[in-house]
């Protein structure tokens, strides 16, 4: 038979419910035997409580036999227990009860297991001064612990033998007078309690919210006691007669009706009192009555009556009869005041509202058990289905607790724990690399192993509530690209596939800057410029951050050249006295092909340097290059200078020749010019060219943020008339600099 653990449809709900029924005609003796298969496993056995675990198993058996849960139920009591002593817990016991009653014990044993652990690291988290990382918060854990409850809850059954079983533990923790621990106590007051009022059990619910207070705030408790015992004499014989008056109010009215004292619990009192900054004297003057009746007609005659008799207080009346509150609860509400003008509260119900009342969805569920046949006559057939109104409540809870207006997570969401039993939630079909990168990003980024409850498995395993996952990493590493192939399933998480995303994202981003940083200190190198500020840099270039200018150089979206124009127009022309030694050139010299005169050497081949583009009149040096002959350079040229650095003996002596009769010598030079980009920039500025019949032979433009970059190589006849030019080019509108490189 297939566990229904993960089913919460109608369909699903109405299915389990006839395995069960099936499962309890078929064993008329459920809970006897139970209780005979885990004798000899937990009679001399202890919880970490301290409470012997048989006698714990009888005493939650008596709980719920008093609210009305099913012998299933109890029967189950005995055999969650019994699961820690046993190899293979659901086949064996699934082979003596069913498929049915082993999956429930099995389910409540895990939660058992998971709480414990939880409670426990909380505890040492409190007690540490420092949490260890994997720790999380008092606040968190215990939220987790709700969500927790819930997740593994799909089975109400489950809900019910925990809530029976912490009522339990509490009374042993009175009884006993032994230390409780505080999250134990909170957990119980935090949880326990509000998902008991949740289900509308207010019996537990009550006696919860009182013990745990009792542990949590021992001196309040014990003083709110004294106060209600200092009078109870007196209170009691007022409210006898006041229950008596009543009660003869209603039978001449010809109503039959119950009438009782509605008992205070001291936790709602402090709650009240707090709440409404009230003196304990104040708050308690307040009576209580509740009356039951035999129909819905009697309710609505006997609240007439009570409105007769007593003075009704104004907007103090509630009708839960007529709209039933979410988790099924009726009752009609009224403060009514009596002669001398003090207060009484009255609920008025029927025997079957209250029967719901007190036990809230465990009278519910041993109906459903019990099918269509019902249990001692009571049919579960009707309009109102508990069951499904149950887990509206329970799902109502949970968006309670995360605030979501949606759905809750009842198929979407696991709880599983750290080693250190810290709760994660994933949502279902998560991983242990879902999991590393829920508890840490870089644990995840070296995740390479995991045991799963101590066994070592695939990490594209899902996994499953209240497993304990324990994962194994390398030193130094990241994600493997297969994590995010879904069809291979490592990762369930849309957080974790993103960081492992984020992660490549940033290498691929980390590698253009380094490719785009090598390449502009390349450049630095060349310019002679290896001491400019790169923050600096990019920021007269537009960017934001050296990196910025890097990621767009190595991307190839971004000219180096841009880089040129802004370093050479304001490159400090070379000091005379730091210049190269330039010997008067002697007029045995030759003029080579250039026009320029090589001092003591004839018919040497000789080049005008494209880095800095010499013409005349510019001061010039020469450099013996290898296999190309005498490279000439402007005396101011900064490649030169790192030349000469390296090899001084090769810098030789050069001069311009005379021009030749026959020949205009023209020389190709660059210009630098800086502008407001603007539309028909470029043609203004050609058209000087064109006017001044300079040849324009390349032009380079780049805008950067409302900045044109352009250089421009004209051929000059000699470098005095192209500054008459350039002054001319500055004066056009926007241009703001224009300069011989």
């Amino acid at each position: 038979m297939k566990s229904h653990h993960g089913e919460t449809t109608p369909a699903a709900l109405s299915r389990v419910a006839t395995a069960t029924a099936e499962s309890v005609a078929d064993q008329p003796d459920v809970l006897l035997r139970a209780r005979a298969f885990a004798l000899p496993l937990i009679a001399g056995e202890e919880l970490d409580t301290g409470e012997n675990i048989l006698a714990h198993a009888d005493a939650v058996v008596a709980i719920l036999k008093l609210i009305g849960g099913s012998g299933l139920m109890q029967a189950a009591s005995y055999l969650v227990y019994a699961c820690d002593h046993l190899n293979r817990p659901q086949e064996v016991i699934a082979k003596s009860f069913g498929d049915n009653l082993a999956a429930l014990a099995m389910e409540t044993s895990q939660l058992v297991r998971v709480q414990r652990q939880a409670r426990v690291t909380q505890q040492a988290a409190g007690a540490s001064a420092v949490a260890t990382p994997m720790a999380q918060s008092a606040a968190a854990q215990t939220e987790n612990i709700r969500k927790m409850l819930l997740a593994f809850s799909r089975d109400l059954r489950v809900v019910m033998l925990r809530l029976a079983s912490r009522l339990q533990t509490l009374r042993h923790f009175a009884a006993s007078k032994l230390p409780v621990p505080p999250s134990l106590a909170s957990e119980s007051l935090q949880v326990f309690a509000p998902l008991a009022n949740r289900l509308g059990i207010w019996e537990i619910k009550w006696e919860l919210e009182d013990l745990a207070f009792r542990f949590l705030e021992p001196e309040t408790y014990r003083e709110v006691a004294r106060l209600l015992d200092q009078k109870r004499g007196e209170r009691e014989r007022a409210m006898a007669l006041l229950r008596a008056g009543m009660e003869a109010d209603l039978r001449r009215e010809g109503i039959v009706a119950t009438v009782q004292g509605r008992p205070k619990h001291i936790y709602s009192i402090v709650k009240k009192m707090r709440g409404k900054s009230l003196g304990f004297a104040q708050l308690y003057d307040i009576r209580a009555l509740r009356v039951v009746v035999d129909s819905v007609a009697d309710c609505y005659q006997a609240l007439s009556c009570v409105h007769s008799h007593f003075t009704p207080v104004t907007d103090e009346f509630d009708d839960y009869v007529a709209k039933p509150k979410g988790n099924g609860y009726q009752s009609l509400h009224t403060i009514v005041r009596d002669g001398q003008k003090q207060p009484i509260e009255v609920q008025i119900r029927t025997r079957a509202m209250h029967d719901h009342a007190e036990h809230g969805v465990a009278a519910h569920w041993a109906y459903k058990e019990a099918g269509a046949k019902g249990y001692a006559g009571v049919s579960a057939s009707g309009q109102y289905d508990a069951k499904i109104a149950v887990l509206r409540q329970l799902l109502a809870w949970e968006r309670d607790l995360s605030g979501a207006p949606g759905a809750g997570f009842f198929d979407d969401r696991i709880y599983v724990l750290t080693p250190d039993a810290a709760i994660i939630e994933l949502p279902q079909g998560a991983t242990a690399i879902d999991f590393a990168y829920s508890v840490h990003t870089n644990l995840g980024h070296r995740c390479r192993g995991a045991r799963v409850d101590g066994v070592m498995v695939p990490l594209n395993t899902p996994l499953k509530n209240g497993q304990t996952v324990e994962v194994t990493t390398v030193k130094e590493g990241g994600p493997s690209r297969d994590w995010l192939n879904a069809e291979l399933g490592f990762l369930a998480s849309h957080r974790a596939r993103a960081k492992v995303r984020a992660w490549f994202n940033a290498r691929a981003t980390h590698e253009t800057v380094a490719k785009g940083r090598e390449a502009v200190e390349k450049l630095l190198q060349r310019e002679g410029k290896t001491a400019v500020n790169l923050v600096d840099l990019a920021a007269r270039l537009g960017f934001d951050s050296a990196d910025a200018l890097f990621e767009v150089v190595g991307k190839d979206e971004f000219s180096l050249r841009n880089i040129e124009l802004l370093l050479r127009p304001a490159e400090p022309v070379l000091p005379v006295d730091d210049a190269p030694l330039i010997r008067k050139p002697s007029q045995q010299g030759k003029s080579s092909g250039g026009g320029v005169l090589v001092v003591g050497v004839d018919s040497l081949m000789t080049q005008l340097a494209k880095c800095c583009k010499p013409a005349p009149p510019d001061r010039i040096c020469g450099f013996v290059t290898r296999g190309k002959g005498v490279s000439v350079h402007r005396a101011d040229c900064s490649n030169l200078r790192e030349m000469v650095a390296r090899n001084g003996e090769r810098l030789i002596d050069v001069g311009w020749g005379e021009p030749k009769a026959d020949l205009a010598s023209v020389y190709p030079v660059d210009v630098a010019i800086e502008a407001t980009d603007r539309q028909g920039l470029l043609r203004d500025i050609s058209e000087v060219f064109t006017k001044e019949k300079m040849n324009v032979i390349g032009v380079l433009t780049q805008s950067v943020r409302g900045t044109a970059w352009m250089t421009f190589t004209v051929e000059v006849a000699d470098a005095i008339c192209l500054q008459r030019v350039l002054g001319m080019v500055a004066a056009l509108v926007g241009v703001r600099s224009a300069r011989r490189r």
